[in-house]
Parts: structure tokens; sequence; C-alpha cells
């Protein structure tokens, strides 16, 4: 057995030393992980997986204190000493996070990034440590690899710098990869390169893998041995093929449910609690109506940004090219597409968030490219947009009460304050919030309640068109599956139109009428979703629809061990 985990408990403890306060992260977790296995640790955010895994090295902050026994190769790491640990961090154990911006060092270039663990942990020369980085970004199919070590982590796609983490962590050939959520914001081409990247360099390297995630629908493609959490305590573990063809306990079929599905098109998506409580979907979606009036029509809209090139000379890269469509209220056109294919670039130039090249955008029979600045500023009301990250879009010096109350107070909607704050509270109930959280901050609030608020502020102009981008993408499936479920409800109660921006076809299929495929920019397939999803016509489609993850599909792979 290569690690082995017994009765591992965190707790972080708050307030000033001395004090007796503490929080349980992490409550007698025990699981294996044997030699060239891949184990997976799935849950919802806060289930205390990235805790557990984060334990092994160490990472955690200084307030937590760990108990129980995490044994690697016959050695209690909770009793390793700092430079012991040190030692094993990048050379042994090697991990991967999900956000590598975060991650990667931005002063640093790809190159010194990539030769620092090879020049501490095996001595090598700068030369030599060179030579070896070329060859990691070969080896994880980073195109150019020697031009890109001069590169600097802004220089490169999401995708490019999830490759350049994977090279560090298998600089130095660890024994164990810890790879956190290593997938969860790139789109669904990207995803599957990097499962089969790490995939193969897991058998090219002979090495061990903890994956962990909150999607059942990867980890039954990656995984050997599942290991469910819910509140830092394990409901349920075994191999990958037992816990997908017949889960034992409520909340792993509360996850698998939860996810929706490109195949099946379903009125409303299952809530982790509601589905272990027997409780079946009270509403049902409003049909659509066909003939609904088209409150937003987009003609031959293009964006292009000009690059500088040599002294004086400039290039033409053309984001947005000629993309029409028609949106009816109370319908969502799904915008779809890889990384770069325009699709943001085209939601934000709708809203002249960036200016546009050329084309018309009519919004009740106007076109909001041509509105001067005052007519602009009224218009912008009727038109909102709800971004992917809500932490970066909340200011947190803001309570969510006054980030309500701000754009009620500048385009004078409620007749005093009163009235206004009457509306914020009103709003905080539709969106599915209690009235405490009008006091409170952004920081007080896990991801899907501040997507909530980000919503609300949208509402409180009373808008009729929301252009969504990626809205959900960064959520875990139970509470993307609450916020799916609320913006039906709200297109329902108010006869909201959406222009939907995802990677993910799964979640497009359960929410859009319509959709439209980009591809560098330009449209490539335009049909109901119904149609699209079921028979694509376009290779770049069919190529989108075969990425999407589906779980477990075959026998474990022959070369894995199986945890005792």
């Amino acid at each position: 057995m290569l690690l082995s985990i017994r009765d591992l408990r965190v707790a972080f403890r708050l307030g000033e030393r001395g004090q007796t306060t503490r929080a349980q992260a992490v409550d007698g977790v025990s699981f294996d992980i044997p030699e060239l296995a891949t184990v997976a640790l799935v849950g919802e955010s806060g289930s205390g997986k990235s805790v557990t895994a984060m334990s092994i090295l160490n990472l955690l902050p200084d307030n937590a204190q760990r108990s129980g026994v995490i044994e690697y190769r016959g050695r209690d790491l909770l009793q390793a000493t700092p430079p012991q640990l040190q030692a094993l961090r990048g050379k042994e154990i090697a991990c991967v996070f999900q956000d590598p911006m975060t991650s990667l060092n931005p002063v640093f270039t790809v190159g010194q990034q990539l030769a620092e663990p090879l020049r501490r942990h095996l001595g090598a020369s700068r030369r030599a440590a060179a030579e070896r980085a070329e060859a990691l970004l070969a080896e994880v199919g980073m195109p150019e690899p020697k031009r890109r070590l001069a590169s600097y982590p802004h220089e490169l796609s999401g995708g490019q710098q999830q490759r350049v983490m994977i090279a560090m962590a298998l600089a130095c050939e660890p024994k164990l990869l810890i790879a956190d959520e290593p997938t969860t914001a790139l789109d669904v081409t990207i995803q599957r390169q990097i499962l089969e990247l790490i995939a193969r360099l897991q058998e090219r390297h002979r090495m061990s893998v903890l994956f962990i995630s909150h999607d059942l629908g990867v980890v039954g493609e990656i995984a050997d041995h599942v290991v469910v959490m819910r509140r830092g305590v394990v409901r349920e573990q075994g191999p990958v093929a037992a816990i997908f063809r017949s889960p034992r306990d409520a909340y792993t079929r509360a996850l698998l449910a939860c996810r929706p599905s490109a195949a099946l098109a379903s009125a409303r998506l299952p809530v982790i609690d509601d589905h272990i409580e027997g409780i079946a979907p009270v509403r049902q979606a409003k049909p659509k109506d066909p003939s609904a009036p088209v409150v937003l029509e987009v003609r031959a809209l293009a964006k292009s940004f000009f690059l500088r090139e040599g002294l004086f000379g400039k290039r033409e890269f053309k984001a947005v090219r000629n993309v029409s469509f028609a949106l009816r209220r109370g319908h969502t056109l799904g915008v779809v597409g890889e990384s770069g294919s325009g699709k943001t670039t085209m939601g934000l130039t709708l809203l002249r968030l960036h200016e546009p090249t050329a084309g018309e955008v009519l919004f009740d029979g106007r076109n909001l490219l041509a509105l001067n600045d005052a007519e602009r500023q009224a218009m912008r009301r009727r038109i909102q947009i709800v971004f992917q990250n809500p932490y970066a879009s909340l200011n947190p010096r803001f309570t969510v009460g006054q980030t309500l109350l701000e754009p009620m107070v500048i385009h004078g909607i409620g007749h005093d304050a009163a009235d206004r704050q009457r509306r914020a509270r009103q709003l905080l109930a539709q969106v599915g919030l209690d009235d405490s959280a009008f006091g409170k901050y952004p920081h007080e609030f896990s991801g899907g309640q501040r997507q909530r608020v980000a919503i609300a502020r949208c509402l409180t102009l009373e808008p009729e068109v929301l252009v969504l981008d990626e809205a959900v993408s960064a959520l875990d499936v139970s509470v993307q599956a609450q916020v799916l479920n609320l913006l039906k409800d709200l297109q329902d109660d108010l006869g909201l139109a959406y222009v939907f921006i995802s990677h993910d076809l799964s979640v497009v299929r359960f929410l859009s009428d319509d959709v439209l495929v980009m591809k560098d920019g330009e449209v490539v397939e335009q049909a109901s979703a119904q149609q699209l999803l079921a028979a694509p016509r376009e290779e770049y489609t069919q190529r989108l629809l075969g990425a999407i993850p589906r779980g477990y599909q075959g026998p474990p792979h022959p070369s894995s061990g199986t945890p005792g």
C-alpha cells in the first residue's frame, strides 16, 4: 500500500490562540491508496475532501489541528518534521490545484518555475534544468514547448496553464499525484485532454493519483476506487463499478441524480436534500410560447482587437465574426464553444462592455450600438449580465443590502429608501435567501449563495434580458442544480429571456430552447436544443458532445490495484 489514512480528524481553531472554539472539517476519515491506482474523493463544496488531501503534506493554515494516522510507505506523515515534509513535497508527492493562475507565480516565466523543483530536489544544473523543462512541456502536450519556456502565465490559456502545473508536478517523477479539481473551470474538450493526459502520464510514470472532484461524471472515467464524503465524513467507498452501478448511500445516489444530462431533457433538477428525503419536485416548468415577441435581435455582430506588431504596425484579431440570432421573450439561447471561441466576447459586446466593430443589436426596435451615453444608460437597466465568478463581481466592502440598493438608487427605482429596502428584501426571498442575508458581507456566503446575490442584484433593475456568462460553471453539482432551477423559476415568473453562455452542454441542454455553437469567433451551427444535441450536423459540435464526461462506462483499468 502506497498511502493509508486512518481515522483522520481535522479541526480549525477559531479566534485567538487558547480559545476552545473549533470547527470540525474532517471527522474520522479512513481510506487507502494502492500503488499504480487512481482513488477519487468526491463530494460537495465543504465536504472536507480538499482538507483531507491537503492534510497529507500539511498544506493547511496554522490554525488547523490534525489527529489520526497518514502512513506513507511505512512512515506516519502526521509525525514528520517540517524539513521532512519539505523533502517529500514535489519530489515524492506532488499537487495540481484547481486554479493554475493562483498557483503559478505571475512574475516568473514558465521555464523558471519548471526549473525550480529540478534544481531544489534533484540538484540539476541550470542548463540541465532548462532542457528537462522543455522535455516536460513536450510530454504534457504543450505546443511549441521551447518558445513557451519564456512565456509568463498570463500569456497562456487556461488549459495551457493547467498543463504547466502538471509538468511542474511531474518534474521529479513523484509516486503520488494529488489532483484537486484540476478540470473544473475548463471547457469539455480541454477537460477531456487533461483527463487523458493524467491517465497517460500515470501509466508512463507508474504513479498513483488522488483525484478530488465534485463531478461523478468525471470521476467515473478516471478512477478505480471512489470515496464519497459529506460534511467531513465518508458516506460510502468502493470500486468505481460498484459505486456507479449500485450506490448504497442515499447521498451518493443524490449526487448522481443532480447532474443534468445532455441526452435527456428534464423540467427540474433534483436537489441533494430533497432527493435524500424523497421529496419530488412540486413545480413544473411552464410551456414556452413559440410565437412570443422577439426581444433581442442580433445582426452580423463583429468585434476585432488590434494587437501591436513591431514598432509601428498592428495586427487585427477577429474575436467575433458575423454573429446573428433572434431571442424571444421567456426563451433561452444557449451559446457554447471551447475557450477562445468568442462566446464571452460576443456576450460582452451585446452590452457594449466591448465596443463592436460592426453589426446591429436591436432591442425593442432600437439599435443598442447606435445609442448615445444617456440613452444607453436608460437601456442598460433592461439588459443585465451575471458573471462567472461571484467572488470577483461582488464588492467585498458592501453588505448584501448595500449591493442591492445601489443600482436602484442610481437608476431612480423605488419611491424612497423604505420602498427600495422592501424591494431588496423581496428579491432575496425570490432567489432563496432569508432576510438575515441583507446585513451580511459576501465573504459570509458560499459560492452558490453569492451567485444568488449576483442574480438578485441584476433583478433590482427589472431587466427583460439576462446575459449569463458561465454563471454556474464554478459551482458544485448540487448548488448548480439549485441555481439552474432558480433561473427556470425566474424565467417562468418574470418572462425573462436569457443568453446563456457555457462550455457545459449538459447544462445548456437543461436550460436552453435554442443553441448557438461558436468556433473561432463564428457561428458554426444553430438549431433547437433538442435537435442539435440529438443529431448535430457539424463535426465540431459532435466533438464537443463526445467530450462530455459520461461517468463509468466499463471495467477499471487493468493496471490498477484494489484498495483495502
